[in-house]
């Protein structure tokens, strides 16, 4: 009997320990786990930036106060420096707290943000993104083909794009490699009114490539 005991025992650890793995398990490798664990951690991504540095968050006991005039108020506690700021319908924001003391500033702070993400956006639309285009010519281009390649190419320039120009030789065509220099050299000449070479007509090989840029707005 006492052996019976013994070997049930010793199943019923064997078990527990198995249930133990298989929840651990679950928990790792279980979508709705990882669900869970993605979430929290957007949550954490979206905690305002902010804190610590507006009104009552501001953990500094006394600070240099100026006003949203840019008249200095003094060095005074935080509770001070909010009692002027409601006086005004205004918010307490430090703006350098590394400095001994710290120096606060009265704003809107939600203006504040309005206008720096208003600010922000108008220079993000500015900003130009340069892509680089490409065209291939050939040392024996007709009239034709060179004024279409031409136009499509002044159409990139014009939008601000970096034109490649490239020409490959094949077979025979390595003879002709100086008549395939003049006609790049003719392509820039051409666009000399909106371009600028960037890197003259250099061999590679079998290939010719030169670059071309908008010309910067004076």
């Amino acid at each position: 009997m006492g052996q019976r005991y013994k070997y049930i025992a010793i199943i019923r650890e064997i078990f527990q320990v198995w249930v133990h793995s298989c929840t651990r398990t679950f928990f790792l490798v279980s979508p709705q786990f990882q669900e869970v664990k993605s979430i929290n951690k957007k949550n954490d991504n979206k905690r305002p930036q902010n804190q610590g540095i507006v009104n009552e968050d501001i953990r500094a006991r006394e600070m240099m106060v100026i006003s949203d005039s840019g008249d200095q108020l003094g060095v005074m506690t935080k509770n001070e420096a909010l009692d002027i700021a409601e006086e005004r319908h205004l918010d307490v924001v430090l703006v350098a707290p590394q400095a001994k003391p710290p120096v606060a500033k009265l704003m809107d702070y939600n203006k504040y943000r309005f206008e720096q993400q208003k600010k922000a956006r108008e220079a993000k639309k500015k900003q130009k993104t340069t892509t680089l285009k490409e065209l291939r010519l050939s040392p024996k281009i007709d009239t034709h083909d060179f004024e279409t390649k031409l136009k499509n190419g002044r159409k990139f320039l014009e939008k601000g794009d970096k034109l490649k120009i490239s020409i490959r030789f094949r077979g025979r065509e390595m003879a002709y490699t100086n008549q395939g220099r003049e006609v790049m050299l003719d392509f820039a000449k051409k666009c000399e009114d909106i371009a600028e070479i960037e890197s003259r007509p250099k061999q590679d090989g079998r290939t010719m490539i030169m670059t071309l840029v908008p010309k910067k707005d004076k």
